[in-house]
């Protein structure tokens, strides 16, 4: 448990947490010398307060990521289960192609579905044209 604090990474963030909460404090020292002289102003007191504040949540931080860290080396890895997988006939509320199939044959034929099938039979037809004749055609 100890040895792991002891790598290079850990090492390295050691470190950094304790710049970074030696630097809050020395801000925040820093803002309450400001807010007591002649110019200072509550804006300087409010720093003096929050750069202390900064500096509590670096040690937070780090316990939280050696915490994490932990459960996730001493976690067991578990098998995935096995997906689940249902026929599409059993699923509720579906219906297979030839369902489709037989209740779009069954229904009436649309007029804009019509109208835009001869369009591009149309189309179909001008475009075999040209191909055979091979001149184009505007209209």
């Amino acid at each position: 448990m100890v040895r792991r604090l002891l790598t290079p990474k850990w090492l390295l963030l050691h470190a950094l947490a304790v710049v970074a909460m030696l630097a809050c404090f020395r801000l925040g020292w820093w803002q309450w010398d400001r807010a007591n002289e002649a110019d200072g102003s509550l804006q300087n007191l409010g720093y003096a307060l929050q750069w202390p504040l900064f500096g509590l949540f670096v040690p937070f931080m780090y316990w939280r990521t050696y915490r994490l860290e932990s459960a996730r080396s001493t976690k067991d890895p578990e098998p995935e289960p096995a997906p689940v997988v249902r026929s599409v006939a059993a699923a509720p509320g579906r219906r297979s192609p030839t369902e489709w199939r037989a209740a779009a044959s069954e229904s009436e034929p649309d007029a804009v579905l019509t109208r835009y099938n001869d369009y591009l039979a149309e189309l179909n037809q001008r475009a075999e044209a040209n191909k055979k004749g091979g001149a184009r055609v505007h209209e």
